[in-house]
C-alpha cells in the first residue's frame, strides 16, 4: 500500500512562514502533477496551488506572491512554502497528487493512481 504523507503544518504568527512536504510512502514511487489544497472550519476545500509534471505551477489569487510551489525530484517531494502568513490562510492542508511506479522521467513509469494526503493542520494566530 503505497500512500501520501504529508508535514511541515504547525501554529506560526502572522507573517511568519511554514514549508509543507508531500511524499510517497515508498521510495519505488513518484509523484506527477500535484495540487495543494486547503479546508478551513465550514469552508468548502480549495485549490491552493498545482504543479505538472513537466514543472510549471498554478496559484490560487489569495496567495500569489506568498506561496511557492515546487519539486525535489531526487528526494521525490513536492514542497509548498508559505510565506507572510495570515490569519486567513488558516486551514488544514491536503496534497494531492498522481502516483507512478518508478522514476517519473523514465519510459517504464507507469500510472498508479490518484492519492490524497491524511492532511496537516496550519494555524496563523497571534
Amino acid at each position: 500500500q503505497v500512500q501520501l504523507v504529508e508535514s511541515g503544518g504547525g501554529l506560526v504568527q502572522p507573517g511568519g512562514s511554514l514549508r509543507l512536504s508531500c511524499a510517497a510512502s515508498r521510495s519505488t514511487f513518484s509523484i506527477g502533477a500535484m495540487g495543494w489544497y486547503r479546508q478551513a472550519p465550514g469552508k468548502e476545500r480549495e485549490l491552493v496551488a498545482s504543479i505538472a509534471s513537466g514543472g510549471s505551477t498554478n496559484y490560487a489569487d489569495s496567495v500569489k506572491g506568498r506561496f511557492t510551489i515546487s519539486r525535489d525530484h531526487a528526494k521525490n517531494t513536492i514542497y509548498l512554502q508559505m510565506n507572510s502568513l495570515k490569519p486567513e490562510d488558516t486551514a488544514v492542508y491536503y496534497c494531492n497528487g498522481d502516483l507512478y511506479n518508478g522514476d517519473l522521467y523514465s519510459s517504464s513509469r507507469y500510472y498508479y493512481g490518484n492519492y490524497w494526503g491524511q492532511g496537516t493542520q496550519v494555524t496563523v494566530s497571534s
